[in-house]
This record gives C-alpha cells, structure tokens and sequence, in this order.
C-alpha cells in the first residue's frame, strides 16, 4: 500500500476519506484515457495521482467534477479534467 494513503494529511488534504477515492478514481481514468500527469514522477499512475494531491494540482469541485489548479495554458482558474 502507497505510505502517503496511511497518512491523514492526505485524507483532510481532500476533505474525507470518500472525497479521496473518488479523486483518485477519476484522476485515474483520466490519465488512462491519455491525460498528462501535472507532476514530474516517472513510476505507477498511482504515485502521479498522490503527488498531485499532496501538492495541491487536483480537487473535486463542489459538483464533484475533477480540477486542476494549473491553468498555465488557459484562461480562467481551473480546468475541468474530466471533459475531453
């Protein structure tokens, strides 16, 4: 099991331990659907999706839709992850 997982910092990072799953999960299909990782972690998918977490690159919205933070390439605060 990934150690950070264990850790509550992560847990409250996302604001419950559903929050968490349903933010990995989506995170997940979206890069096995092609999306690029935000951080520079060469390894398992799931180790991209805890280091996006932990440093703060991806949320849920308040309509549940994964977001990112980085917004380097376009206009506006967020980016929707989950539309293609």
């Amino acid at each position: 099991m990934i150690d950070e997982l264990k850790e509550d910092e992560i847990v409250n990072r996302v604001g419950g331990r559903f929050k968490l799953s349903t933010l990995i999960q989506k995170r997940m299909i979206a890069l096995n659907q092609g999306a690029r990782p935000l951080v520079d972690h060469r390894g398992e998918k799931m180790q991209v999706v805890i280091q996006e977490i932990m440093q703060g690159k991806i949320y849920l919205d308040l309509e549940g839709k994964l977001q990112t933070t980085e917004s380097a390439d376009y206009e506006g605060g967020t980016i929707d992850l989950t539309q293609s």
